[in-house]
């Protein structure tokens, strides 16, 4: 059962001045998208999400990582990255969740872009139009607070109610003038261990 694609999205923004000030370097935020057939509408509570799950995330993921890679020049430039779901208003939170929180649908990416954190990630339930915003961190270091960004976009006609929204977003660098720091100092002066954080 392949994905039932209706259409595909391209987001890409470039800040070049931030706060009044030009940018070092120019933040180039991108965002993929599919509008898919929610494989699961109509069939009211199904138990095992499985099936569907092997047969549409891996195709999803490689067809939004290549939009990605193209658009940004390669994996190697992408720095920040994550992932969001948004399942139509018949759906279930669960059947946006499915299609993005599996390997066959992340390693796409990940293996794409050589990176080691997990993929920030939203998954909600929405009408035609709910905006699409997909949370980036540092692909190699997730306490890199530049590369704490969102990509944010909508899209009018969807999800419809029998659909579902996957994305996958990157960013080639971080924010312009970062100058909060990264969680590693605040663990130093706090006093915690910085492989410990929690200090369990």
């Amino acid at each position: 059962m392949p994905a039932q694609i209706r259409k595909t999205l391209l987001h890409v923004e470039t800040t070049l001045i931030e706060g009044g000030r030009s940018a070092p370097r120019p933040l180039k935020l991108i965002g993929a998208a599919a509008v898919v057939k929610n494989p699961w509408a109509g069939m009211g509570f199904v138990e095992d999400l499985k099936p569907a799950i092997h047969a549409i995330a891996p195709e999803l993921g490689a067809l939004l990582t290549g939009m990605i890679l193209d658009a940004a020049g390669g994996g190697d430039m992408v720095e920040g990255y994550g992932k969001a779901a948004i399942v139509g208003l018949d759906g279930e939170v669960e059947h946006a969740s499915a299609l993005i929180h599996t390997l066959r649908f992340g390693n796409h990416y990940r293996q794409a872009v050589g990176a080691k954190t997990y993929l920030a990630f939203t998954n909600i339930r929405g009408g035609a139009n709910t905006p699409v915003m997909i949370p980036l961190m540092d692909k190699n270091d997730e306490g890199r607070r530049s590369h704490y960004l969102t990509v944010h976009f909508a899209i009018p006609d969807a999800p419809a109610a029998d659909e579902i929204v996957v994305a996958l977003g990157a960013s080639i660098g971080g924010r312009p003038h970062h100058r909060i720091g990264d969680r590693y100092q605040d663990l130093k002066d706090l006093g915690h261990d910085v492989e410990n954080p929690a200090a369990v």
